[in-house]
């Protein structure tokens, strides 16, 4: 049995990913370790929990001794409209916190790490539609820079330490769990709260601007079955691009309103709009579908459906 570090348990993924590895694993073999957020009441009442500095390498050594770690969810980071407002926070958190986890895991001959990318890695010369695996890297925020460059250090760590490294690039990512954390796709979020609390929302891009974007559910999924994968069905070390649905903010209120009809949505584009304007707006993730197995459940519709649904009964 596996024993398990998810640091930055309390953000948007580490919510929702530490509550299914306590369900695969027990409660007992997951600690959670949270910074300034606080857990969930079900998180805080179901198993170990941790209260500490993320990128103090002494501080994670010490918990990896303490529960006998083998395996780290390294989900600490800064996304990117928040980065843009503190570079170098954004690289002590993004950056050296993950360089020491790779050391720790290399040192302790630890099992397996997991570290999220994100689509942020590519930038103004990636192709923008159906954008590859393997294609020009050329992020425009910290946060993009801290994700190529982190991407790099995995594939290094794995080629010349053997370190077990598995990442992910992540759409932008939905979810009824946790609120908004300072990323550039948050809207697609913070739109359901607005819509169900208020019937408007304003936007923060254009209604035409597509983006990649996953619904949580999808996205825990499978981060579990790429970490379940064997080793030899993992064939790219820096990050798998990974990918579900795509669509526009005008398509999103268009959906949200065969559900609450008098909903209206206007826009008003901030600095985000730059930001997103660098991104992709499809993702070919061919090769995570081919190598181990991935496929995504939820297309626009259901989401909408399923986080109306959700949200609803949080408002009660």
């Amino acid at each position: 049995m596996s024993n398990i570090l998810v640091t930055g348990a309390a953000g948007q993924i580490g919510s929702e990913l530490t509550k299914e590895l306590r369900e695969k694993h027990g409660n007992d073999h997951v600690v959670a370790l949270k910074h300034n957020k606080s857990l969930s009441k079900e998180l805080e009442n179901t198993g170990p929990s941790e209260q500490g500095d993320a990128t103090d390498k002494k501080f994670i050594e010490s918990l990896i001794k303490k529960y006998k770690i083998d395996t780290i969810y390294h989900l600490v980071g800064i996304l990117s409209a928040s980065g843009e407002k503190n570079p170098d926070t954004a690289w002590v958190v993004n950056i050296n916190s993950l360089k020491n986890v790779l050391d720790l895991a290399k040192d302790m001959g630890l099992k397996q790490v997991f570290w999220p990318s994100s689509i942020a890695a590519f930038g103004q010369s990636s192709p923008r539609d159906n954008t590859p695996q393997a294609t020009v890297m050329d992020p425009s925020t910290i946060y993009g820079i801290t994700k190529y460059s982190g991407e790099l250090l995995c594939n290094y760590y794995y080629n010349k330490y053997r370190v077990d490294v598995r990442s992910l690039r992540y759409p932008g990512l939905i979810s009824y769990v946790t609120p908004p954390g300072g990323g550039t796709t948050d809207y697609a979020v913070e739109i359901f709260y607005e819509a169900l609390e208020n019937k408007k929302y304003v936007c923060f891009l254009r209604e035409d601007t597509v983006l990649p974007m996953m619904y949580m559910s999808d996205a825990i999924k499978g981060t579990m079955q790429l970490m379940d994968a064997d080793s030899s069905q993992i064939k790219i070390r820096t990050s798998y691009n990974f990918s579900a649905i795509s669509f526009t903010p005008k398509e999103i209120s268009e959906e949200i309103k065969k559900h609450i009809p008098d909903f209206i949505c206007s826009y008003i584009p901030d600095r985000r709009q730059n930001i997103a304007d660098t991104w992709p707006r499809t993702i070919d993730d061919a090769p995570a579908r081919r190598d181990w197995g991935w496929k995504h459940e939820y297309d626009l519709p259901s989401m909408t459906k399923d986080m109306i649904v959700h949200i609803k009964k949080k408002l009660k």
